[in-house]
């Protein structure tokens, strides 16, 4: 019997380089999906591989009281690219630990427990994540969960601006969504949040788990809109492959953070895989390449695919095709028959979210691929 709990694809990969992965047969697949956006440098990078590697010949892990070399450069790498004045950070494993660190950031800070969420938003899978995520499949086996939360309309400015009071800890937005369809929030819902969370004291926190890193093209999506929130939090493509996550925070949220601890944060090694991801991401301008390319990618799907879809959205390299069956079909046909890897958000919109070092060559290729399954 397989000791495994997740379910498995009947595909086992061995290998990769760039977008490109390899499974046991030797067959080749453009990796468009990226392990829902984990690889932001693609497959193998040399930089992320070089670090890992020099860091494993001195020291594997020592716990964050101590004051290490490589997590002090990440620190300082993560605040020169954190947006606005925010410039504390916060390391973890994963993106529902740094939303969960958020949250409880956000109660001590505040002294409130009224947490804002939006309908058909995803924050992770840890029981304070889980209550701020929408769809019941993902919490009903779990409940009861943490209280006071309550859901608003995504992208409604005044509905978000009538659930914000006194008694607001936070309210965690994705400037994107991801798991709920790749629906980009409009600048004026961004600008009011941010309104109504410094008139209350309450902390705005972006959840750019998916969003960071570059994929739409800038560092972070929230730049797009120009709005600064109280805490960012990071994780998939932060660490190039390696379990990393963050949260970057405004000082008066730094102050108050109350007693909250992780044993594995800010490992040497997996430090030294994400300060190498930040650093290659911001000098070789990576999120310009995700603004070029995503822009093409775009355009080349609704021009190619026309009617066949009902809509093309996204921005960057965040890229969602609504199409008029199941997802699922299509993406086991994309993977089967043409050899590209994409993802689900939700029963009918397929999720494209690749290395950001994809060029034009191979935009066509997903592109051309789409349009043969899609007929």
């Amino acid at each position: 019997m397989s000791g495994f709990v997740f379910s498995e694809k009947p595909i086992e990969l061995i290998e990769g380089d760039g977008a490109y992965l390899y499974d046991t047969n030797g067959r080749e697949y453009l990796d468009m999906g990226a392990s829902y956006a984990c690889v932001p440098l693609g497959h193998s990078h040399d930089a992320v591989r070089s670090a890992v590697t020099d860091q494993l010949d001195r020291l594997t892990y020592v716990q964050a009281s101590y004051p290490v070399e490589i997590r002090t450069r990440l620190y300082e790498r993560l605040a020169a690219v954190a947006p606005g004045d925010i410039g504390k950070v916060w390391l973890c494993n994963s993106g529902t630990e740094a939303n969960e660190a958020a949250l409880k950031f956000a109660r001590s800070a505040t002294g409130n427990s009224k947490i804002v969420a939006t309908r058909r938003g995803f924050h992770g899978r840890t029981m304070g994540s889980l209550a701020t995520t929408w769809k019941n499949k993902y919490k009903k086996p779990y409940e009861p969960l943490m209280g006071d939360v309550e859901f608003v309309a995504y992208d409604d400015p005044d509905a978000i601006a009538a659930a914000v009071d006194e008694e607001t800890a936070a309210v965690i937005v994705e400037p994107i969504q991801g798991e709920g369809g790749i629906n980009p929030a409009s600048t004026a819902f961004l600008e009011r949040t941010r309104e109504a969370t410094a008139a209350a004291g309450a902390a705005l926190v972006f959840d750019e788990v998916q969003t960071g890193m570059g994929r739409t093209g800038t560092v972070w999506a929230c730049e797009r809109a120009g709005v600064v929130p109280d805490m960012v939090t990071s994780a998939k493509g932060l660490g190039n492959g390696f379990p990393v996550g963050a949260t970057l925070c405004r000082d008066w949220i730094a102050e108050e953070y109350g007693t909250h601890a992780s044993t594995f944060s800010g490992g040497p090694v997996i430090s030294a895989a994400a300060e190498a991801t930040v650093s290659t991401l911001v000098e070789a301008d990576v999120p310009g390449n995700a603004a070029t390319v995503g822009s093409y990618l775009q355009t080349e799907l609704a021009t190619r695919l026309g009617e066949s879809v009902r809509e093309v959205r996204g921005e960057g390299l965040m890229v969602g095709v609504e199409v008029r069956r199941g997802a699922n079909r299509v993406l086991r046909e994309l993977a089967m028959e043409h050899g590209v890897l994409a993802l689900p958000a939700g029963r009918t919109v397929v999720r494209l979210l690749p290395p950001l070092t994809i060029d034009h060559e191979q935009a066509d290729e997903v592109v051309d691929a789409l349009a043969e399954v899609l007929g």
